[in-house]
């Protein structure tokens, strides 16, 4: 079961990074950081749970399955 009830509110988690010249960036090798957005399970947590916007949450997206398919982050936490 998870550590997070309904009625407790679930920590706020900050996605995105910005470089100097201000624009949004996610390093799909910063695997501990992708790890806080996914849940458990491997599952990608929304939009709301991360506060990112459409744009910021198609990159988080896009590293997580990045970094998936390089070999860095499971697909699942299945072991068999």
């Amino acid at each position: 079961m998870s550590q997070f009830n309904r009625f407790t509110p679930q920590p706020k988690i900050k996605a995105t990074r910005k470089t100097a010249e201000g624009t949004v960036f996610i390093d799909y090798k910063d695997v501990e950081k992708l790890r806080r957005m996914m849940s458990p399970n491997g599952k990608i947590f929304a939009r709301k749970r991360l506060q990112t916007s459409a744009g910021e949450q198609r990159m988080v997206s896009a590293a997580i399955k990045r970094a998936r398919f390089m070999g860095l982050l499971p697909f699942t936490s299945a072991t068999l």
